[in-house]
C-alpha cells in the first residue's frame, strides 16, 4: 500500500505584492478563491491568514470569519489557524483569535522565539505557549507544533512531562527562516531522530527556491508538505507559480512520481484526529 501525504497550502504572502509576474490573493474574496482551487489541486488543508479589502493583513475576527463562509461556500478543506503574528500591540487572545471560530480545526503553535531579521524577533515566551496550547485543548482544535530548531523539541519534551501534550502529536519543521535550522539532508534526519516517540512530522521550507527538501523530506518519513506564497514563490530554479494552485499541482505531482499518494482531505482529518 503507497504511503499517503499531506499538503497543505500557505496562500497569503507576507507582503502584498511580493513579484510582478503572480497573483497574490488579497482580498477574502481572492483568498476563497485561491483555496478552492488549491483544493481541487489536491491540497487537504489551508494555513490561514486574512486580508482587509484594502490587502491589509488583520487579526479581525469578524474578517477572519467572513472570509471563511467564502471558503466554505467552495471547499471543505480543513481550516488550519494562526498564533503568528509580529504586532507589538497583540493580546495573547487576539494571537490566537483564529480558534474562536468553530469552523478551525487545526492551529499551528510556534514551539520558541526567534530572530526573523536584524531588528524583528518572533516572540513565543513558554508561558504564553503553555497559554496558546491549554486555550486550543479548551476549543477542542488540534495543535500542529511548529520546530524552528532543535532547542524547541526540548520544549516539546517539557509539555509532554508536565501533561500538556499528550502523543500522537502532530509537528512541522519549519526550516530556512533567519536563524532558525536551515534546510538539508543532514538537519531533516537529526530533527526526525531528536523527536519524542508518538510524533510525526511535516515540512515547510521558507524561501525555498526548489523542491529538492521538501522530496527528501517525504522520502525520509513526512507524512505532510506545506507550500503556498506564504513560504515561497519558487517550484524549480528560476520557475516561479503564478498561483498557488500551481504549487499544489506541482508538489502533487512530485508526490505521485515519487511512488506516494496525496492524501484527501477526511484522509487528513482522520491523520489530526479532527472533528
Amino acid at each position: 500500500m503507497k504511503r499517503k501525504i499531506m499538503i497543505t497550502v500557505a496562500p497569503v504572502a507576507r507582503v502584498a505584492n511580493p513579484d510582478d509576474e503572480v497573483i497574490n490573493p488579497l482580498t477574502p474574496e481572492d483568498i476563497a478563491e485561491e483555496v478552492s482551487e488549491c483544493a481541487q489541486a489536491g491540497a487537504s488543508q489551508v494555513h490561514l491568514h486574512v486580508r482587509m479589502e484594502n490587502g491589509d493583513i488583520t487579526h479581525l475576527t469578524d474578517v477572519y470569519s467572513h472570509t471563511l463562509d467564502l471558503i466554505r461556500d467552495k471547499s471543505d478543506i480543513i481550516i488550519q489557524g494562526s498564533t503568528g503574528g509580529f504586532e507589538k500591540e497583540l493580546n495573547l487572545d487576539e494571537r490566537c483569535s483564529a480558534i474562536d471560530d468553530d469552523r478551525t480545526q487545526v492551529a499551528s503553535l510556534n514551539m520558541g522565539s526567534l530572530n526573523f531579521g536584524e531588528d524583528l524577533i518572533f516572540q513565543n515566551p513558554e508561558v504564553q505557549i503553555e497559554y496558546w496550547a491549554k486555550r486550543f485543548l479548551s476549543r477542542s482544535v488540534v495543535p500542529e507544533l511548529e520546530l524552528f530548531d532543535t532547542g524547541m523539541i526540548c520544549t516539546l519534551e517539557r509539555f509532554i512531562e508536565k501533561g500538556i501534550f499528550n502523543p500522537p502529536l502532530n509537528c512541522n519543521f519549519a526550516m530556512g527562516y533567519y536563524t532558525g535550522i536551515q534546510p538539508s539532508v543532514e538537519n531533516i534526519i537529526h530533527m526526525r531522530n531528536s523527536l519524542p516517540q508518538g510524533c510525526n512530522f511535516g515540512i515547510s521550507h521558507n524561501a525555498m527556491t526548489d523542491f529538492s527538501i521538501v522530496a527528501a523530506s517525504i522520502v525520509l518519513g513526512a507524512v505532510k508538505a506545506r507550500v503556498g506564497f506564504e513560504d515561497s514563490i519558487f517550484y524549480a530554479p528560476g520557475k516561479k507559480a503564478r498561483t498557488n494552485s500551481v504549487l499544489v499541482k506541482k508538489l502533487a505531482q512530485l508526490i505521485e512520481t515519487m511512488g506516494y499518494e496525496v492524501m484527501s482531505t477526511e484522509e487528513a482529518r482522520d491523520l489530526y484526529g479532527a472533528k
